[in-house]
């Protein structure tokens, strides 16, 4: 069965969510953790999943450092440039934002990490941004729009 991309965003976000309670001791734990919450799940494709999460391994076993925090700070100081976040079919979403700035905008929201996020493409006051599917991209809209407080 070939892994699509919302069972990669699925997995990715079970192990966000399995690191944020506390480090992992290996690779193995978090595939065994996986497949335990009917996640299939394979030590080659964790590996990429923490490459992607930002995940490092520490003495205490594989950990999300405080990049999540920082990276929140960053969409917290862009959130201002953004104007408008309007669906453009189920997997597109097309964000306006102040003039110059939508490339600083995209940056973030792709080191944001966040799940709903598959890619961004950005302009100069436009970003499209890809979503896995409608729900992510309802998903991504509401979160933009608390962090933007007009999106």
């Amino acid at each position: 069965m070939p892994v699509t991309v919302q069972n990669q965003l699925d997995r990715r976000d079970a192990i966000r969510r399995l690191l944020e309670s506390g480090p992992v001791a290996n690779q193995q734990w978090l595939v065994d953790a996986l497949s335990e919450q009917g996640l299939e799940a394979t030590q080659s494709s964790v590996s990429r999943d923490l490459r992607e999460l930002g995940a490092v391994k520490t003495a205490s076993g594989y950990e999300l450092l405080a990049d999540a925090a920082v990276a929140s700070r960053g969409i917290d100081e862009v959130a201002a440039m953004i104007r408008a976040a309007r669906p453009a079919g189920a997997h597109l979403l097309v964000i306006t934002t102040a003039v110059g700035a939508a490339q600083r905008v995209a940056l973030e929201l792709d080191r944001s990490g966040w799940p709903e996020i598959v890619g961004t493409v950005a302009g100069d006051d436009t970003i499209f941004v890809a979503t896995s599917s409608a729900d992510r991209q309802r998903v991504l809209r509401s979160r933009l729009g608390s962090e933007a407080g007009r999106a």
